[in-house]
């Protein structure tokens, strides 16, 4: 399982012209299912998610987590990050897991970190127009 966080001031995801998904303050995360990953998998993810202390204290020291600073969540399937890009210029994705189950845990990693802060989530398997107001700019890449 791979992560992207991006600590975000706004962000959406459209279909078609449509905004079908809209946050303001907190995180965004592509998140991609690969084959191997399990419940387990899923558990840690989540629970780093909700701990990560990266939104700024009272003296702007990354220190609060995402329930403290009042934000949410976009969480964006993005299978295409299976890809580890050390061979080849074609990208490959046979990392990545199986669309169905895919869905199913990230459907499962979405419950879960809902249970901590709201999470809306854009569409799995449509093509999908992310925009992004990262706030920072913080990254970070995180792998389970």
């Amino acid at each position: 399982m791979k992560i992207v966080v991006q600590r975000s001031l706004n962000s959406s995801v459209s279909i078609r012209g449509e905004v079908v998904s809209q946050i303001r303050s907190g995180l965004v995360l592509l998140v991609c299912m690969e084959t191997g990953d399990s419940d387990e998998s899923i558990k840690q993810a989540a629970q780093k998610i909700i701990n990560l202390r990266i939104f700024s204290d009272e003296n702007g020291k990354m220190n609060k987590n995402i329930s403290q600073a009042g934000g949410e969540i976009l969480a964006v399937s993005q299978f295409t990050l299976s890809w580890p890009g050390k061979k080849g210029n074609r990208p490959s994705f046979d990392r990545s897991m199986e669309p169905n189950l895919a869905n199913e845990y990230f459907e499962k990693f979405c419950n879960l970190v809902g249970e901590s802060v709201g999470v809306k989530k854009g569409v799995f398997a449509e093509s999908m127009q992310v925009t992004i107001i990262n706030d920072g700019p913080v990254t970070f890449f995180l792998e389970f």
